[in-house]
């Protein structure tokens, strides 16, 4: 981790815990780079939400505001938030737009919100699908500052990071990211635009049936990002969605937007990132969506386990671990596995695997000892109704199973291990969780699973599959510091004009907060008529300075120039129309 990012995190301890493959994803934030135009796009926002939400917001919100110190006048420095996030117990970090859902869902298990440190394009004020700044940061910082709802979050992670995905949704994911950049950036083509909708489309609607991850996802962006709370008849909003967005946080309000009581049927409700959202979920209380979230919890296969938890694993394709009812864990890419009366028999990975307990892996069983994939027989012996794990040690010595002896052990579902017995593996408990065989075969019949030539055979002790999660049981076991992303955030290139209308947005910020500057106000918006008549977010600062220093030119010229805006741009208007009503209802700000 580079000095340059060290400096803009090391106030907060929570930071210096996130294991590695979570660091890879964190980014710099530049403060430096945010424009003039970039901090009154923020001023704006803050200001609109700030008077409307203070009445449609759960009251958590802008207490929140104050808590975790973020500004309505300046972008947030993450250097600052996390310095008094540290006082709730939780930390920021800065990435570079959307990272995976698993990623984003364990940072929060860490209990660090995940910040994408851009900010939108005037030009997408009211609503952008990218994740940025205004999103993260006046949306999801806020409502944290609520201990029942942040131990929401932090459970919401902690169970979503081991959702199980499908091949599909990293290839969706991909797609939505590309979609989300290039509608911010300000030199895409339509063409290209349309081409990448079409792809979300088109992977839309060939999901076949959604794994964990896509459901638990659909869960996350009806309560964290586009929650209502309290009564269908009078919610309030506490989606960091809503929350960030000025024109779907009226437009959530009215009759348009059906609402409907939150339950664990919203796992099976898609949504569409860049359109505003038809229906809304609403939860009683804090409390009802961490009761939802258990009851979706039980269905995943982190707490069913059995054959259906690993057969969602070897669909995934990615990396994930199995749990044995004596705690042996193995992680690595599922294969195939064997069933016997809808009970798992045999199990196979393939490439590198790791054996671990408890979350650590066990000496000597690392990706470096089973760099070929790793297969364990499970399950009961024919003819025995005792599984080994509930062997005493005088039924493992009557049945022959200790070291020394040259053995067969037939498990039902035809699975024969044959070899002699170098030594066990126990548990805390005393339970024995592997048995080492030298000169071992491991067969099905014809089918042979294991020869002797292949080196020392590790039968792992275990009667059924209690779990079954996405990722490793040890982060150690692995090297996750491997993300590449297809596609990256676009940094606008500025030209002189561009360059011309900063430096009066500068001016005006200046102006206003007491410093140096080259331009009066009225010397600003003569430039501003002449040059870049079609900006409207900097008239309306001009207004704001000529009603506080009483120029009463300079505020019937501004006045007269808005009102031509509106009719030329009718889209404008209404932005228009709300910041006037802001400024001349100040006492609001006051």
């Amino acid at each position: 981790m580079n000095s340059e990012l060290d400096k803009n995190i090391e106030t907060n301890p929570l930071i210096e815990r996130l294991p590695a493959h979570l660091k890879q994803f964190i980014k710099p934030q530049h403060y430096d780079a945010y424009t003039p135009i970039n901090q009154a796009v923020w001023r704006y926002v803050m200001r609109k939400n700030f008077d409307y939400l203070a009445t449609v917001a759960h009251k958590s919100y802008v207490d929140g505001l104050n808590k975790t110190g973020i500004s309505i006048d300046h972008i947030p420095n993450m250097y600052g938030m996390n310095r008094i996030l540290k006082e709730i117990g939780w930390a920021a970090v800065a990435v570079d737009g959307f990272i995976p859902p698993a990623a984003f869902m364990e940072f929060q298990a860490y209990k660090v919100l995940v910040i994408a440190s851009d900010i939108r394009q005037l030009e997408h004020i009211e609503y952008t699908p990218a994740p940025d700044i205004i999103h993260e940061g006046a949306g999801h910082a806020p409502i944290i500052a609520n201990p029942e709802y942040a131990e929401y979050l932090r459970r919401f992670g902690e169970i979503g990071c081991k959702a199980i995905s499908s091949a599909k949704d990293y290839q969706l994911y991909e797609a939505v990211r590309k979609l989300s950049i290039l509608k911010e950036a300000e030199d895409s083509s339509e063409r290209e635009i349309e081409e990448t909708e079409n792809e979300v489309a088109h992977l839309q609607n060939n999901m076949g049936e959604p794994s964990e991850m896509a459901l638990i996802r659909n869960l996350h962006w009806w309560t964290v990002e586009y929650g209502l709370i309290g009564s269908l008849e009078n919610p309030k909003i506490y989606g960091a969605g809503l929350l960030s967005s000025i024109g779907e946080s009226a437009w959530c309000m009215t009759d348009a937007v059906k609402k409907i009581p939150y339950s664990p049927a919203a796992a099976y409700q898609e949504f569409d990132i860049t359109k505003p959202q038809p229906q809304l979920y609403v939860t009683p209380n804090f409390a009802y969506l961490s009761e939802v979230l258990e009851e979706f919890a039980n269905t995943m296969a982190v707490r069913t386990g059995g054959p259906e938890g690993i057969d969602k694993l070897i669909k995934s394709k990615n990396l994930g671990t199995v749990e044995l009812s004596t705690g042996l864990q193995i992680s690595g890419v599922f294969k195939n596995i064997i069933i016997h009366k809808n009970k798992v028999a045999y199990i196979q990975t393939e490439g590198k695997t790791a054996l671990s307990y408890h979350e650590k892996e066990l000496i000597g069983h690392g990706t470096l000892n089973h760099t070929q994939g790793y297969g364990t027989a499970l399950g009961k012996l024919e003819g025995i109704n005792l599984a080994i794990e509930d062997m005493s040690p005088k039924d493992l010595q009557a049945y022959k199973i200790f070291e020394g002896e040259k053995i067969e052990l037939k498990f039902e579902g035809n699975i024969l291990v044959s070899g002699e017995i170098i030594t066990g593996t126990r548990n805390l408990k005393g339970k024995i969780i592997l048995i080492s065989f030298r000169d071992c075969t491991v067969s099905q019949g014809e089918q042979i699973l294991f020869k002797p030539e292949w080196g020392v055979y590790h039968l792992g002790v275990g009667k059924r599959i209690a779990s079954a999660f996405s990722g490793p049981a040890d982060f150690n076991s692995f090297n996750l510091i491997n993300h590449q992303v297809s596609s990256s955030t676009v940094k606008t290139a500025y030209n002189e004009k561009r360059r011309e209308l900063e430096n009066l947005y500068l001016a005006v910020r200046n102006y206003r907060e007491g410093k140096n500057t080259q331009f009066s106000p009225e010397a600003v918006f003569d430039i501003l008529k002449e040059y870049h008549s079609n900006d409207w977010l900097l008239s309306i600062e001009l207004y704001e300075l000529a009603v506080a220093d009483n120029i009463e030119n300079l505020k019937l010229a501004v006045l007269k120039h808005l009102e031509q805006l509106q009719s030329q741009k009718p889209k404008l208007k209404h932005l228009i129309k709300d910041g006037l009503d802001l400024i001349n209802n100040s006492h609001v700000l006051n």
